[in-house]
């Protein structure tokens, strides 16, 4: 069942966490990994608004099928001091989870495969629901094919969860160009909703782009990421009408567990991330456009940069641009991959690039730097966090 040797597409995500965010004031890096997974048996949800089945069924009521509770499992794990995670921003969902159970928050520095898990040296180990969870069950290349001997404990069931990839700009240009904004925002979540509908041929079109994973892990990977898109925080539906929604309950838990989190060395940022609303990282402005009352956009040519390689947890940008979508309203769109030396928060707000996707905690952060960043979509409603355990090393 184990597969020790490393994988090529695993090594590819491993510069993922190297872009790491860094804050203008010099506080701690905020990055995050778009590394994650899938699971095999679980129904892609459509952006129509059908019922969704989500990852975290993989450990439906572990206890009833003579497993520990998730409590269980959390507390011997961390009693072993084998809870996984990645760091560089990506701990505060983990070390929520750790403090809702009275735990210590320390953990495990995981490297970016899934060979520490495969080992046991940790038994508790953090994964994307779409990627690092399809490798390790997965039998394609690049996986390690334990397939349903795993189980999951999911942070969006557990309480702790945040969110995960939005649309941004900085301020200053929304404020220039709203008509611009509001173009790409509506042309981008009409490529979302398409992509989350279809997502095999989404999968199709990212992977003629230039797809940094096999066709594959692309194709589970795109079903996986629309069950993010068209499912909240709460297993609820949501429609193609509402792909980008700013649900106010979701965005202001990622806020409170930011502020709890993230750790800035600098006085003023301190300050500032400590004061900060949602008024100041977020606008529902520019949702929708009407070219017969808006206008036209006032910047015909824009660019948007990604937080990694070609993937499908970019699919609906680049279902968009292959569709014409960006034509109807009248841009000219080019799609920047991320993962280069440059940060998509600061390549945004130094004026590389027009847009960015990035997770809302790396844009609290950079807004706690004094970037003045703003986020006009909120692409992913659930996160695609999950700690992945082996089921027989946690049986009562």
């Amino acid at each position: 069942m184990k597969q020790t040797k490393r994988k090529t597409l695993l090594a590819a995500v491993a510069a993922i966490l190297v872009c790491a965010q860094l804050t203008a004031c010099g506080g701690t890096t905020a990055a995050t990994t778009t590394a994650a997974a899938t699971t095999t048996a679980a129904e892609t949800t459509t952006a129509g608004g059908e019922s969704a089945d989500t990852t975290a069924e993989a450990t439906d009521a572990p206890e009833a099928a003579g497993m520990m509770s998730n409590e269980e499992i959390i507390k011997a794990a961390a009693a072993d001091g084998k809870v996984g995670n990645w760091g560089l921003g990506n701990e505060y969902e983990i070390q929520a989870l750790l403090t809702k159970y009275e735990l210590p928050t320390d953990y495990i520095t995981m490297d970016f495969t899934m060979d520490q898990f495969d080992s046991d040296s940790v038994t508790l180990a953090s994964a994307m629901t779409y990627n690092e969870l399809g490798l390790v069950k997965n039998s394609y290349d690049g996986g390690y094919g334990y397939g349903d001997t795993v189980g999951i404990i999911d942070m969006n069931d557990e309480g702790v969860a945040m969110l995960e990839d939005n649309l941004f700009c900085s301020k200053a240009f929304a404020e220039q160009n709203p008509n611009t904004v509001k173009a790409f925002v509506s042309a981008s979540m009409k490529g979302w909703a398409y992509a989350c509908a279809n997502p095999e041929e989404a999968a199709e079109i990212v992977f003629e782009a230039g797809s940094s994973v096999s066709a594959d892990h692309q194709a589970y990977m795109a079903s996986e990421v629309a069950k993010l898109v068209t499912t909240d925080m709460n297993g609820n539906s949501v429609s193609a009408e509402k792909v980008g929604n700013m649900d106010e309950e979701a965005m202001q838990q990622t806020l409170d567990l930011a502020k709890k989190y993230i750790i800035l060395e600098d006085a003023a940022a301190k300050d500032k991330l400590a004061a900060m609303t949602l008024d100041d990282i977020r606008s529902t402005a520019y949702m929708t456009y009407d070219p017969e009352t808006d206008g036209a956009p006032e910047k015909t040519a824009v660019s948007v940069q990604l937080k990694w390689l070609p993937q499908a947890q970019f699919m609906g940008y680049y279902v968009a641009k292959a569709k014409g979508y960006y034509d109807e309203v009248g841009l000219d769109v080019t799609i920047v991959s991320g993962g280069g030396d440059i940060s998509e928060t600061t390549a945004v707000y130094n004026g590389t690039v027009d847009f960015g996707v990035t997770w809302v905690s790396n844009l609290i952060n950079a807004n706690a730097g004094g970037m003045e960043l703003l986020e006009v979509a909120q692409v992913y409603q659930r996160s695609g966090l999950v700690l992945v355990y082996k089921n027989d090393l946690f049986k009562k």
